[in-house]
């Protein structure tokens, strides 16, 4: 023992002067502190004030929801555009894949998406109005046979038909029907916008397709971002896998049922081969909707013989279409059993309607594939 006082002495790597300049950063801090005054004690939690952040909380919610159900249509349409960009999204990766730059792909694959829906309407335009002039081009007609039939004077006799009608053909009720007439075409133009708005938000969202899907990824943690992307590249792969089988198996459907009606003479068959085709996307229903349209224009504008003829055909096809077409799609697609896309369809269905409908198939493929991979795992390490 020599008497002196022990010494620090300094830990190798660091030298006095770092020493030095963390107790002056100290100091600052210190000083940065005292400048602004010293913190107070933390707000007592007393009931009042844990009721009125928990009223806050309520209020907030409440006009949360009351925001969110006055623009659920435009966030359903943003929905279904995205939907669609990330179904033909496929197509522009395959365009690319064969030296296109981006955007040259993204007009292509628009250019052909508008040209199909252009094609839509004006093959289901000019029908309707050609149906339309000829009905009230033989209105007179109608209603000459209608005078001279025995059966309607029978009828008027009893229950004094002719009169109930006059007098329900008053002014207010003319007004009323120009009112539901005019809330019809606005209906209408309403479901035109909202189809346009619809393309051109796909549009976009093909556009920025990547730079979207990067930045979404950016908001998970970086210890699991690597596992979130691998993820989210397989759903997007089975929503767009789903999407091209689907348009697939419609268009097998349209052209199945545009050969079955020529040979058979059905009046009108591309538009109504197209509007099978529509139908058909619609999982579960959508071909039988199909057939039942289809199979009245045949009893209508044919023969007892061509609609039985169509009922045939499409129990045949539908047959054919459930058994063997779809499953060998589908299960090549998104590997999901009939069972848990019955059960999809129908709560989709019950959700968000026909939307729910398109949307169910790829949507049980997602839930399986988070399910298998995420939560089973946990609950084996539990």
């Amino acid at each position: 023992m020599t008497g002196e006082e022990p010494t620090h002495p300094t830990a190798p790597g660091e030298p006095a002067e770092a020493l030095e300049e963390l107790a002056e950063a100290a100091e600052h801090a210190a000083e940065e502190v005292s400048r602004f005054g010293t913190p107070g004690k933390p707000f007592s939690r007393s009931p009042f004030l844990t009721g009125l952040v928990g009223g806050a909380g309520l209020i907030t919610a409440y006009v949360a929801y009351q925001a969110v159900v006055n623009v659920w249509s435009m966030l359903l349409l943003i929905f279904v555009a995205a939907f669609l960009a990330v179904g033909l999204n496929p197509a522009v990766v395959k365009l690319r894949a064969w030296g296109l730059n981006r955007g040259l792909a993204v007009a292509i694959v628009g250019l052909a998406m508008v040209l199909v829906f252009c094609g839509g309407i004006a093959a289901l335009i000019p029908p309707l109005v050609q149906q339309g002039d000829q009905v009230i081009g033989k209105f007179p007609d109608y209603l000459q046979q209608l005078t001279h039939n025995q059966w309607l004077h029978d009828l008027d006799k009893k229950y004094d038909i002719i009169t109930k009608v006059k007098e329900a053909a008053t002014a207010t009720n003319i007004s009323n029907l120009f009112g539901g007439v005019l809330g019809g075409v606005s209906t209408l133009f309403g479901t035109m916008f909202n189809a346009l708005m619809t393309v051109v938000l796909t549009f976009y969202f093909l556009a920025a397709f990547d730079r979207l899907k990067s930045g979404a990824y950016k908001l998970v943690p970086a210890s699991r971002r690597v596992r979130a992307e691998r993820l989210g590249d397989e759903i997007l792969a089975k929503v767009g896998g789903y999407m091209i089988g689907a348009i697939g198996i419609a268009a097998v459907a349209g052209v199945a049922s545009y050969i079955f009606m020529l040979i058979v003479g059905i009046p009108y068959a591309y538009a109504l081969a197209l509007l099978v085709a529509i139908l058909d996307l619609i999982p579960q229903v959508g071909a039988t909707l199909g057939a039942v349209i289809v199979c009245i224009v045949g009893f209508a504008a044919g023969s007892v013989g061509v609609g039985i003829a169509c009922v045939v055909f499409f129990v045949v096809y539908q047959q054919l279409e459930n058994w063997i077409i779809y499953p060998k799609v589908m299960n090549r697609a998104v590997a999901v059993t009939d069972l848990a896309a019955i059960i999809g369809v129908l709560v989709g269905v019950a959700l968000l309607g026909v939307v729910g409908a398109l949307i169910a198939v790829p949507a049980v493929a997602a839930m399986q594939l988070i399910i298998r991979e995420v939560a089973m795992p946990r609950q084996d390490q539990c």
